[in-house]
């Protein structure tokens, strides 16, 4: 049994708050626990109350746990990149302040079993990506692009993008400048170590994605989720939060968010790009999900406040995650800062990819296979909407206009941990609420992988989880 040691230089609250996150880390304590009260746990360690008052006062102050008065001490549900670890216990772990949930491993150890459903990949299927016809590419060919390759990316790329963005989405181009990035994280990566210092604070959507990424702690930036509406991110909230914190930079995926698959309204995009006018705070629009829409999509927040707002895109959600082809466009002077930061990280984006990409993207059957791919996308979200109908008095789910994601949610009181292993047992891999926010009550499904074959079996298994969780409430 492991206790402190006064032979130690590191006093015992620390080693007491080191071994505590230790066993969080490892999953011998999950999210949900309650631990030993404080008096039973000085006699578990030997040492004086007031000693494990101090470590829980911290693990609390940095979010690995929860003290609720009446309740006890639980460790805390929220996502991993919310927990910190004091900068003299980085040193001591010997490891990474930022730990994958316990949740998410498990899932990803199951997709290695071919009896597993997937809809947790965030990818489109295999049999869904467009069979693109890649040119043969010579090595004197390859030697003969790369002169056309600069700073900010390999040229012909560029000006598809350009064009793209200008003509089509009719997005503004004075004084705007493309950088191509090895996916749209790299992007987000790059823009956090220029705009921000450690100790500033990144507003975002409450759930998102965002909470997922082990990208924030590293520089000292805090994320703050903001509550969404019917409408959109909360400006009232936005507004107190920027007044408490130091909310230096809004991230946004205005558009099929993930992970709910809500779109903002025109009238709260206005809304928001006024607010930040107000406190001068650039707002990142993430619209990896364009290439995925069903309708007419409404004015982006770069075409409504061209100078305010950072607009990032991606191929990687069309082509596969394997080739990364992201990109930023922005102000002139920005883009400029970002190509030398790039260049002076060595974070070069590969000219193969970017070879790739354009073939694809400039050759004339492109417009109707990206076509087609709509259309099987809006059969397979009719696939989905028809199976859940003798599901929906126990779930719930908003309609879509395109993304990849639907965001469904357990009419019931908050799931557990526990009741969550249920769709582990039943090699159903789907993505719980609690790795985006903090409620346990959904869970994001990626529809597209929701095929003729696999449907009937998906259903069947959502009718047995959810048979349980109505046997578990009516024997409470």
């Amino acid at each position: 049994m492991w206790l402190p040691s006064k032979e130690k230089k590191e006093p015992l609250y620390q080693q007491i708050i080191e071994h505590l996150i230790q066993q969080i880390q490892i999953g011998e304590l999950l999210p949900g626990d309650t631990l030993l009260a404080e008096r039973k746990l000085a006699d578990r360690y030997h040492v004086n109350r007031s000693t494990v008052v101090r470590a829980l006062d911290e693990l609390s102050s940095i979010g690995w746990i929860e003290r609720k008065h009446g309740s006890g001490t639980i460790v805390s549900e929220n996502p991993p990149s919310a927990r910190h670890i004091p900068t003299p216990l980085i040193r001591l772990l010997g490891r990474s302040h930022f730990q994958e949930d316990y949740y998410t491993t498990a899932i990803k150890e199951q997709l290695t079993d071919p009896q597993t459903l997937d809809f947790f990949t965030g990818d489109l299927p295999l049999d869904l990506i467009p069979d693109f016809e890649f040119p043969a590419i010579s090595w004197e060919h390859l030697i003969t692009e790369e002169k056309k390759v600069t700073a900010s990316g390999y040229e012909p790329l560029k000006q598809y993008i350009r064009k793209k963005l200008i003509e089509e989405m009719a997005l503004p181009s004075k004084n705007q400048e493309v950088l191509i990035t090895s996916g749209s994280t790299q992007g987000m990566i790059l823009l956090l170590q220029n705009l921000l210092k450690p100790g500033d604070c990144v507003a975002t959507e409450d759930p998102s994605f965002l909470f997922s990424l082990p990208i924030f702690a590293p520089l000292g930036i805090e994320l703050v989720g903001i509550k969404q509406d019917e409408e959109g991110m909360s400006c009232r909230e936005l507004e107190k939060n920027i007044l408490q914190k130091r909310i230096k930079l809004l991230y946004l995926n205005p558009n099929y968010q993930n992970p709910t698959s809500q779109t903002i309204s025109l009238a709260r995009r206005r809304e928001i790009i006024e607010l930040c006018k107000k406190y001068e705070i650039p707002i990142i629009e993430d619209d990896v999900f364009a290439d995925f829409d069903f309708t007419t999509p409404l004015p982006t927040l770069k075409q409504l406040a061209p100078e305010q707002v950072i607009y990032l895109g991606s191929f990687s959600k069309l082509f596969s995650s394997r080739i990364k082809i992201g990109w930023i466009y922005a102000s002139d002077p920005l883009i400029k800062r970002l190509t030398l930061t790039k260049q002076q990280t060595e974070q070069e984006t590969e000219l193969f990819p970017q070879l790739l990409a354009t073939s694809v993207l400039t050759a004339n059957n492109y417009p109707m296979k990206h076509q087609q791919l709509r259309n099987q996308l809006m059969q397979r979200r009719d696939y989905f909407v028809e199976g859940m109908e003798s599901l929906k008095e126990f779930w719930s789910y908003e309609a879509i206009q395109g993304g990849l994601y639907y965001w469904v949610t357990w009419r019931g009181d908050l799931l557990s941990r526990t009741q969550w292993g249920l769709f582990l047992e039943e090699n159903l891999a789907v993505a719980p609420s609690f790795l985006f926010g903090r409620d346990s009550q959904h869970f994001r499904m990626n529809y597209t992988r929701l095929n003729e074959e696999n449907r009937m079996l998906f259903f069947e298994k959502m009718k047995k989880i959810t048979d349980i969780l109505e046997q578990q409430k009516k024997e409470r």
